[in-house]
């Protein structure tokens, strides 16, 4: 009997298993590290989280690579972040108007510089990997992608709009 109660707990667990926690399409982000704020594009087709950025600089610093830079984005200030890089990305770009399923040729990837920043999604605080890149004529200067939708456990409903209280982390 024991038995058969330890093999029925066993496959109950995926059931007892948390449901993510269902955003929308947009939220407020709030990053620690540069301090403000930002409307972020919750994006499930992108893998890697993206934050507009200008003046971006590789440089060696105690033998690690950093990366320097400043935000591109709506009310920044001038100032310039210094972060020890994580790795290079290599992006795929598609053309406007691409149709994913179309074979085009090989696009040439674009490389940014990925760093790791604390991002604060309504209550919870997790870090996630960003790459680097002037998002400037885009609506929104944060795009979160797969990756870091994963660390924050959550689904996004795109018929739904900031559904996440305003970023409340410590």
């Amino acid at each position: 009997m024991k038995k058969i109660l330890a093999l029925l707990s066993v496959l109950a667990l995926p059931a007892l298993a948390a449901e993510p926690t269902l955003y929308g399409r947009y939220e407020y982000i709030k990053v620690p590290e540069v301090g403000q704020t930002f409307k972020a594009k919750m994006d499930t087709g992108a893998l890697t989280a993206s934050l507009s950025a200008k003046d971006i600089e590789l440089f060696q610093r105690d033998g690690e690579q950093w990366v320097r830079f400043r935000l591109a984005a709506e009310g920044a200030s001038n100032q310039v972040f210094e972060h020890k890089l994580a790795r290079i990305s290599k992006i795929k770009a598609r053309a406007e108007g691409d149709d994913e399923d179309e074979d085009k040729g090989e696009i040439d990837p674009a490389k940014r510089p990925v760093i790791e920043l604390k991002l604060c999604l309504g209550k919870q605080q997790r870090t996630v990997e960003v790459n680097l890149v002037d998002r400037s004529h885009f609506n929104y200067p944060l795009l979160i992608g797969a990756k870091a939708l994963r660390e924050f456990d959550a689904a996004v409903n795109p018929a739904r709009r900031y559904t996440a209280d305003k970023p409340q982390c410590d």
